[in-house]
């Protein structure tokens, strides 16, 4: 059996490993970029904006390359992400100002293997994060059906609720949803209920929460105590409208009684996508050393492709 220790080391050589390589065979650099919509309201906790918080101390890990951008730079920051391997993501108020067609863009990238998103907080209603919960969905509701009903079956979409950017009550029906309707003649009908990707209750009074590693072996948890304690931080209550994930590793829990699947992992196609829920743009979550080493071990892991 070996010691904690030599794990420890063979694991990171072992992420190190799988890297890309450069034609000349030397060790290619992981691309991050993140992506912040830079909202006043940042300056009470973070003087130099939380993205620019992050990209600092993910700039200090070993094997990434990280560039900050914000939704005001040319092309909304999101030029040129064919030289992106991780996308880490933060909006919160401007999700209706990207466009649908870009949110599109970035899921094919997902899809192909060829990015990878971290999706952070208030993301949950990014464009792009909801439009991976839906890509997921939709795969999943086709890959249920026999191949020659697969090749032919004709999806149709609905929403949970008449707008986007609703939050679902505790009564509401569960999203994403599917259901198969066979009529006598023609193609089956694949109908989805979209995934809404929120949550029937919030509380921003900055209570702390617990933090419990739930798969403690998997490289995202690498280095991180099995709980330990946000100080302050939004609440957010299950149940989260999202498709199942493949991985859940990490779960909040408030004194309260309220908690939520906040370290979730999707596969799409050949990439990968990671949500990490601690935060709110007001509380100095992103100090805390656990959520930056959470932060920094799942860039590194969304990278190995």
């Amino acid at each position: 059996m070996i010691s904690r220790r030599e794990w420890l080391v063979s694991g990171a050589a072992a992420m190190a490993a799988a890297g890309c390589k450069t034609a000349g065979g030397s060790q290619a650099r992981v691309r991050v970029r993140v992506w912040d919509e830079r909202q006043p309201a940042q300056k009470k906790a973070y003087p130099n904006w939380l993205g620019n918080q992050i990209a600092d101390h993910l700039r200090n890990v070993a094997g990434l390359s990280v560039e900050s951008v914000c939704i005001d730079d040319p092309g909304q920051g999101l030029q040129g992400l064919e030289s992106v391997d991780v996308l880490v993501w933060w909006g919160h108020v401007r999700h209706a100002e990207i466009e649908a067609s870009t949110a599109a863009r970035i899921v094919e990238r997902i899809r192909s293997g060829n990015l990878s998103l971290l999706a952070l907080h208030s993301a949950h209603w990014s464009r792009p994060f909801v439009e991976a919960m839906n890509a997921v969905a939709r795969d999943r509701a086709l890959a249920a059906l026999p191949e020659a009903e697969r090749a032919r079956a004709v999806v149709v979409e609905s929403d949970l609720l008449p707008r986007p950017w609703m939050a679902p009550g505790y009564k509401e029906r569960l999203s994403p949803e599917v259901q198969y309707r066979r009529p006598p003649q023609g193609p089956i009908e694949v109908r989805l209920l979209r995934a809404n990707c929120c949550f029937p209750a919030y509380r921003g009074d900055g209570k702390p929460s617990e933090v419990r590693i739930r798969l403690p072996q998997h490289p995202i948890a690498q280095g991180v105590p099995e709980s330990f304690v946000i100080d302050q931080t939004e609440m957010y209550d299950e149940p989260f409208h999202v498709p199942s994930p493949d991985e859940v590793v990490l779960e909040e829990h408030w004194a309260s009684g309220e908690w939520f699947r906040s370290g979730s992992v999707w596969r799409l196609g050949r990439g990968r996508i990671f949500y990490f829920r601690p935060g709110h743009e007001t509380y100095p979550v992103f100090f805390n050393p656990n959520a930056l080493r959470i932060v920094a071990n799942a860039t590194r892991w969304l990278a190995r492709r």
